[in-house]
């Protein structure tokens, strides 16, 4: 296995022509693309999915508003009852806040469409509208994955600063939301800062991040403000978003989440509205009706933060999940589980709010072929339904109990397919014109292999994989054979040697000198 992990080339067995043409055609294929000729990228329009039908959308929506207004939320901390009931909902005698129908749809009305999710680097940037999607991580495990020895074990501040790492090189994973806990910081605050700036010094693109207490977040906006440059700077362009679970389902608000979110707007934050039931357990195990109970909940956040901040931007987030009803464990990987997030897209759409859910999640372990359809499956359906904000999308691994850092590498392989799938099939009168046919066929070679058309359709048209194996088998056996997994732990520790630091080492010290940085 030692051998194997040396960077792999195929080229290196062939015979030398063939190695000569390899290597040119490689090269070729290497060369970048103008952004608007890579046959993928981040914000492709899916949409063309729909699971349900609009008879069924308009129901879920009915369905929703009375749950606002019949049955509430509660648990609102005082601050959330001054706001909520200073817009209009009514806290009746069991405490519980109501949300009549007229302010769900004043509060609509208000909300943010066609938001922006900045990146430290403006071509990071996210334009969250329509149906343009992106993909992304996202979580909180507790466990890294050691593929080599099979193993599980406690995640570290390093092990989330390598992860942001290799999603700077990954072009199919478009932004890093905190994908594990730090385990090795006992502190709470201490934690939150390290979790913060493990994200921002791995990478560029736009981050996402949760906090412990909301009495946490001025620390970590007075960090945000370091590496912006300033408070101004940091207000013009926010590069990280908090995901903020304000609700616990069935229908109650987080108080400290709460008070956190609050936070997060006053200090210019960009909120991902989280509901988080579990179909079965948390949330009714139907799954139309585990899709109107996160409709519910996420509208009573959109009424929070429009009568606190008109037009803040905000993200939907309905990520109702699944769980085995044999045994009441959670079920991520599996069809239903794929299902509530396209339907979940719908509801998005719907409402014309930038949307996001969870897809991409396995139940297996290790990353093998279970992993791959669980991942493949609900990364499919939730990109062909348009959701724009796909989160959890690669890494995950036991029900979210896991992260695989190879699993990642491979992810954005895998997601290279997926988006290949949102983009869909172009029918433009050169694409169907009948001179390529015409040409290749009378008296022509018989084949396209040389074709114009095949040549340029080559880099615009098709996506190539960097981790996975197209060889014949003769091929493969000529090269060792090498192993799948290998090839992803030969491309990670590539992609961390190539890894140039995103902070400047003035920053990078004033903020050490400030904070306890544990990595």
């Amino acid at each position: 296995m030692t051998d194997q992990t040396a960077d792999f080339d195929p080229t290196i067995c062939a015979p030398k022509a063939r190695r000569a043409g390899r290597a040119a055609r490689h090269a070729e294929r290497a060369a970048p693309l103008a952004e608007n000729l890579r046959p993928i990228r981040p914000g492709l329009e899916g949409g063309l999915y729909k699971p349900l039908s609009d008879e069924g959308v308009a129901r879920i929506h009915q369905a929703a508003l009375d749950a606002l207004e019949q049955v509430g939320l509660q648990k609102a901390p005082p601050s959330g009852v001054e706001i909520l009931t200073g817009a209009g909902a009514i806290q009746g005698d069991d405490g519980r806040i109501r949300f009549p129908r007229a302010l769900v749809e004043d509060m609509l009305a208000k909300a943010a469409r066609g938001i922006t999710l900045h990146g430290r680097d403006t071509r990071h940037d996210l334009h969250l509208e329509g149906t343009r999607v992106h993909f992304g991580t996202a979580g909180a495990a507790v466990h890294v994955v050691d593929v080599e020895r099979r193993e599980y074990r406690d995640s570290t501040s390093r092990d989330l600063h390598e992860a942001a790492k290799l999603v700077q090189g990954l072009d199919n994973v478009h932004f890093f939301q905190r994908p594990m806990v730090c385990r090795d910081i006992p502190d709470n605050r201490e934690m939150d800062l390290n979790t913060l700036y493990a994200s921002c010094a791995g990478t560029t693109k736009h981050v996402g991040t949760s906090f412990t207490e909301p009495d946490y977040v001025a620390s970590c906006l007075e960090m945000l403000h370091m590496i912006a440059g300033g408070e101004d700077k940091w207000r013009e362009r926010p590069f990280v978003s908090n995901s903020n679970c304000f609700v616990v389902p069935p229908m109650t608000f987080a108080e400290e989440s709460c008070r956190t979110m609050e936070a997060c707007i006053r200090g210019g934050m960009p909120v991902l509205l989280l509901s988080a039931g579990q179909a079965g357990a948390t949330a009714p195990a139907s799954i139309a009706a585990a899709i109107v109970q996160a409709v519910a909940e996420c509208l009573a956040g959109v009424v929070y933060v429009n009568a606190m901040a008109p037009g803040f931007p905000a993200v939907f987030g309905t990520w109702p999940f699944v769980s085995d009803l044999r045994t009441g464990a959670m079920s991520g990987g599996s069809g239903e589980q794929a299902l509530l997030t396209a339907g979940c897209a719908q509801m998005h759409r719907f409402y014309g709010l930038p949307g996001g859910a969870a897809a991409g999640i396995a139940d297996s372990k290790l990353p093998d072929m279970q992993a791959g359809w669980e991942q493949g499956i609900s990364n499919v359906l939730a990109g062909l339904s348009g959701l724009n904000m796909v989160y959890e999308a690669v890494g995950m691994h036991a029900s979210l109990l896991g992260f695989c850092m190879e699993s990642l590498v491979l992810g954005d392989d895998m997601l290279g397919q997926v988006l290949r799938c949102v983009r869909g099939i172009e029918v433009t009168e050169d694409a169907v014109s009948m001179e390529v046919i015409r040409q290749t066929c009378l008296g022509g070679p018989g084949h396209y292999l040389g074709s114009a058309q095949t040549l340029q359709l080559m880099q615009t048209d098709y996506v190539y994989p960097v981790v996975a194996d197209r060889m014949s088998p003769k091929e493969w056996n000529e090269v060792g054979r090498p192993d799948l997994l290998v090839r992803a732990m030969t491309r990670k520790a590539r992609l961390l040697e190539e890894w140039q630091p995103v902070i400047d080492p003035a920053t990078d010290r004033a903020i050490r000198e400030r904070f306890r940085i544990h990595f």
